[in-house]
């Protein structure tokens, strides 16, 4: 058992005893995830990965998102939130494929509108600009020299932000990689997991790391929109949503460079944060980018 002898423990009393083995279970680059049984039934369990409060991960906004995501029925249930680890009830699932993601973008939508007007108030900002220099300050009070690449990606966030201000913060989830969106066995409902950097923040911003993490095309992104509203999208919000994608690059690649220097977990965090820096770039150097400002 090794690394979860102290959480199972604590558990046992509660879930009844622990029957065989808990089973690794592949995905997470910030945490550790198994699959247990206990008194008859079956769970998951998630050890918190090193540090993540460094992350600008807020574990109480990550139990009541959680929480409020499972009461809306777009997440598992929430059985335990402990110090270092969550337990959620075990949902027979699998992956969904970025294609299944992309023809079911109405479901996801809906299920994020849900979230953004649940009137959840959680404890903690999610605003990139703000994650930036949070971000660089981190890095560099352990010893990490920031990329050349930090201060332009941070500059152009600096102008995305100014015509997308944060204004009034909503709910948000803000980490919808394509391993945090599952597609439950019986039937095929679409779940969201992993709510742990929710936060209040812009709802366009999930909906732009949504896209830009799950390779939408202009096609989907109007689904994407046309659902989320209610209405077809204008030329404003297409903006928007393209200024967006941009910004999840950014924070996408600056929290690979603190990942680096902080995680435990065998992945190359610099290579990953460098792949979104320079994506990013690449959209701020074609000429769409200026449009996009000014439509916005």
């Amino acid at each position: 058992m090794g690394e979860l002898d102290d959480i199972v423990a604590e558990l046992q009393p509660i879930l009844g005893p622990l029957a065989g083995e808990p089973q690794p279970l592949e995905g997470g680059i910030t945490n550790r995830n198994f699959r247990a049984r206990m008194g008859g039934a079956e769970y998951m369990i998630r050890r918190h990965g090193k540090d993540t409060g460094l992350l600008g991960i807020d574990r109480d906004a990550e139990r009541m998102a959680s929480e409020t995501a499972a009461r809306l029925e777009i997440a598992p249930e929430v059985i335990a939130a402990l110090d270092d680890g969550m337990v959620t009830r075990f949902v027979s699932c699998r992956q969904a494929s970025r294609e299944e993601i992309a023809g079911r973008v109405d479901e996801i939508a809906r299920a994020l509108r849900s979230f953004h007007d649940s009137g959840l108030r959680l404890p903690v900002v999610f605003w990139v600009p703000d994650l930036l220099a949070d971000y660089a300050r981190i890095a560099t009070a352990s010893g990490r020299t920031l990329p050349r690449a930090y201060e332009e990606v941070r500059a152009i966030a600096a102008r995305i932000a100014a015509v997308v201000p944060l204004g009034t913060p909503r709910p948000c989830h803000d980490d919808l990689l394509p391993g945090n969106i599952i597609r439950a066995n019986d039937g095929g409902h679409i779940m969201i997991v992993d709510w742990e950097y929710a936060g209040m923040g812009h709802p366009l911003f999930d909906l732009g790391n949504l896209s830009v993490n799950n390779g939408f095309d202009e096609a989907t992104d109007d689904s994407l929109l046309t659902a989320y509203e209610d209405a077809a999208p204008t030329d404003e919000q297409r903006a928007r949503l393209k200024l967006m994608r941009m910004l999840s690059d950014a924070r996408e690649g600056a929290w690979g460079v603190v990942q680096s220097g902080i995680s435990e977990l065998d992945f190359d965090f610099d290579e990953y944060g460098e792949e979104h820096f320079e994506r990013l770039r690449a959209a701020a150097s074609e000429p769409d980018f200026e449009e996009w400002l000014a439509t916005a």
